[in-house]
């Protein structure tokens, strides 16, 4: 009984009780998502995963999947995710039993993530697909994806240029920030209203502002 009761033993690697506490939480949520959480804590112990499940990823995160549900509905027969990093935003729509999603496909032009997003979304099998493209050099046109989500505009120096690539019609979720003091942000919004003149919606079903700590998370939602 004494050695189940002595907390003076040196800490074994965090990965560890880590992997064991996703586990638990998933055998308790039935959560495909805390599944993937653990099984990539496992296999790729220098994902920066902590990071891209930090409270405040995950609160901007919710936020879209409200806003779009509220808006827009929950069918879509193609989602396509850019900058899609780990698949965290995929996953969260995907065990959401209100949407009916046909595939989501995240594409991010890091080559080494894919296989992370696809470790974390294995649960949903073909509805799910990670691969590795330059936003810039996708068919719009021939794929017509449902809906294109881009919720890290503040890394784009040309934001309507991009959009101008989409087809007329084309449905999107686009988020920005006024984090101008983080270096990898090369075109952040001082406001709302800034971000919306900068995207030139034909329509907008949403527009809205999520304040956090350090910035405030600007989004939009609707038609080019």
């Amino acid at each position: 009984m004494m050695d189940a009761t002595r907390t003076d033993r040196q800490p074994t690697d965090w990965h560890e009780h880590a992997y064991d506490l996703a586990r638990g939480i998933a055998a308790y949520t039935a959560s495909p998502l805390i599944e993937g959480l653990a099984r990539v804590i496992a296999r790729h112990p220098k994902a920066e995963i902590a990071n891209a499940f930090n409270h405040k990823q995950v609160a901007c995160k919710m936020w879209a999947r409200e806003k779009l549900f509220e808006s827009c509905g929950g069918r879509f027969g193609r989602i396509w995710v850019l900058g899609g990093w780990y698949g965290v935003l995929p996953a969260m729509l995907l065990e959401d039993h209100r949407f009916e999603i046909g595939i989501i496909e995240s594409i991010d032009i890091d080559p080494h993530v894919a296989e992370i997003a696809e470790t974390l979304n294995r649960a949903a099998g073909e509805r799910f697909q990670a691969r590795t493209s330059d936003m810039y050099a996708l068919d719009y046109a021939a794929a017509r994806p449902d809906l294109v989500i881009n919720s890290s505009c503040e890394h784009i120096a040309d934001v309507r240029g991009w959009l101008d690539k989409l087809p007329g019609g084309t449905l999107v979720l686009l988020q920005s920030n006024d984090y101008f003091s983080e270096p990898t942000h090369i075109n952040c919004v001082a406001s709302l209203e800034a971000f919306e003149e900068m995207a030139g919606l034909r329509e907008v079903r949403f527009s809205g502002a999520l304040p956090t700590k350090n910035y405030t998370r600007f989004m939009l939602i609707g038609t080019v």
